[in-house]
Formats: C-alpha cells, structure tokens, sequence
C-alpha cells in the first residue's frame, strides 16, 4: 500500500470491500453456503444488533441497507452475491455522517465486526 492509500484510508468517512482491495482485512470475505443461509445470516446480525436499523431488504438484488445508530450515525449497504453453488460473497459499504472529512477509522471497524461475526457463523473460504 503505498502512502498516498495510507492517507485517503486515514483522512475518510467511508469504507467499501471488494475483491482487489489494497488492505487485506477489507478484501471481499466468500463463504460455503448458500445465498440464501449467507443473506439469512447477515440479515439476523443486522437485525439483533440495536445499533443497527434495517431500512431495506431485496433479496432479489442481494442487498441489505441499515442505518447505525450508535456510537456515530453512518449508513451501511451490505451486498450478498452468489458465486457457484455453495460458494458467496460478502460486501459491505459504510458511510458515516460526520462534519470532518475523516471517521477516525469508525467506518473500517464497523467493517471488520460484521466480517469477525460472519466468520463465526459461517464456514470462510479463504481466496488468497
């Protein structure tokens, strides 16, 4: 990762995964299970979760946006894909409303809670 990434990552309200991310924590997370079990899954963490408000749903386009309510308000958007069969794709995307052009790396561990609670549910294909 080169500084100038090092630098957009520090000075930034917003955190988005993908499968070519530079940061290895934020590269997509692919499970064995279902579309189906995987988008259960994520639907159930989002909604017993208090922090979190589930403020839509569509299955049919493998995505689920929430609002956070605590401890900074942010907006997240999480996206279920379907590879093969038995094989899917986590994504999320978090935008936290601050007035300061930086959320003090709120937005990434917001991230990396949701990944560690989908880990201990599901089975984690490891695609490095």
């Amino acid at each position: 990762m080169t500084l100038g990434q090092k630098l957009k990552r520090f000075i930034s309200n917003h955190t988005e995964t993908s499968d070519h991310h530079p940061v290895s924590e934020l590269k997509s997370h692919y499970y064995k299970s279902t579309n189906t079990q995987v988008f259960q899954a994520v639907e159930a963490i989002l909604s017993r979760n208090e922090s979190y408000q589930v403020t839509s749903v569509s299955a049919e386009r493998g995505e689920i946006s929430a609002n956070i309510r605590t401890p900074k308000k942010a907006f997240l958007v999480a996206t279920v894909i379907s590879i093969r069969p038995f094989e899917t794709a986590v994504d999320f995307n978090v935008t936290t409303e601050t007035a300061l052009p930086t959320d003090f790396g709120f937005s990434q561990k917001a991230v990396l809670s949701l990944y560690k609670e989908l880990d201990k549910q599901l089975p984690r294909i490891d695609r490095s």
